[in-house]
């Protein structure tokens, strides 16, 4: 919504109304450990019923999915800085609720912070371990005024790095797309250094500039031999696919996948690419990014109705041009 005032394209009155009625739902609807609440320990799980807003199916108190959440809210916070009753209380809401998140809680007595929790069975066996979308969430559950992690919280994410050289770039791996995208929306990391990235003479943007690079330069190589794939045809991330399926084409066994972490250089890799992962690495490396853009507007003619659809594939020989079906939160 702050976008879109700053574009134009809502009225502040609007955005503010709708920001508004959504922290006051989060900050009010039921915290506990009862398997239909919407979250507890001041996180949310991963999938709400949008009719009940409690817990779907039997998923996951997810801790990333709620610092995503609550990065949002502090943007709003700050963006919503006039003196009227509303806007206030959309300050003072996004407040309490970064407040309410218990970050230690979350460490389940371990070095780093776990992926989740279900009030069936308990904390989930894996943590955020290797380089990946939890930079803000150690980032946020760092500078926690009520709960904060201990410092040697990251520095035990940190020590799980792999720092690798591929494709004629030295970089921070992590295969898909999305890992190297989603905490630059809320934090601009140029010029900003931890331990690791100060050793290593690089920050985070220039890091995921290089995976961008890295991912051109995978399509153009072309190692599994998909039609279309090349300097203007590229982007792995996770995302919906045609599969679950094995087709043989053109002699050679496919095996397509449904929604998974499609990555590179190690996969998967099903001939599944989406045009909105690379939209959106258009901060980091525009030089690139636009003609993919052009190619699939102009070549693949992917049309704005198609893109809209939830469940759109285009099945051919290379695989499927992805779409995003909008289930999360």
């Amino acid at each position: 919504y702050q976008v879109a005032v700053e574009r134009g394209f809502m009225r502040r009155a609007a955005a503010v109304e709708r920001t508004l009625s959504t922290l006051r739902f989060f900050w009010n609807s039921l915290q506990g450990p009862e398997p239909d609440a919407t979250g507890y320990q001041g996180f949310y799980y991963h999938f709400l019923y949008m009719q009940t807003g409690r817990r779907a199916w039997q998923c996951e108190l997810s801790t990333v999915d709620s610092a995503f959440l609550l990065a949002g809210a502090l943007t709003a916070g700050m963006f919503f800085d006039a003196g009227t009753a509303d806007e206030h209380e959309i300050r003072t809401l996004a407040d309490a609720l970064y407040r309410r998140a218990d970050w230690q809680w979350a460490q389940n007595q371990g070095a780093t912070v776990t992926h989740g929790w279900k009030p069936e069975s308990g904390f989930l066996k894996y943590r955020w371990e290797g380089y990946d979308e939890a930079l803000l969430l150690y980032i946020l559950g760092l500078g926690s005024p009520t709960h904060p992690l201990p410092e040697s919280a990251y520095a035990a994410w940190a020590s799980t790095y792999r720092w690798e050289h591929c494709y004629g770039y030295d970089y921070l791996y992590a295969g898909p797309l999305f890992t190297h995208q989603l905490s630059h929306i809320w934090v601009d990391f140029r010029g900003i250094q931890d331990a690791f990235m100060r050793a290593k003479g690089i920050d985070y943007f220039e890091n995921s500039r290089r995976a961008t690079y890295v991912q051109r330069q995978y399509a153009i190589d072309n190692p599994l031999k998909f039609a279309h794939y090349g300097g203007h045809c590229w982007g792995l991330t996770a995302s919906e696919g045609p599969g679950p399926d094995t087709i043989n084409v053109a002699g050679i066994e496919r095996q397509f996948f449904d929604y998974v972490g499609r990555g590179v250089p190690y996969g998967p890799d099903d001939g599944t690419i989406a045009p909105w992962a690379v939209a959106a690495l258009l901060p980091f490396a525009p030089e690139i990014v636009l003609p993919v853009l052009d190619c699939c507007i102009h070549d693949l003619k992917l049309t704005e109705t198609q893109t809209r659809r939830s469940t759109h594939v285009k099945r051919s020989a290379s695989g499927s041009i992805s779409s995003p079906r909008v289930v999360k939160l």
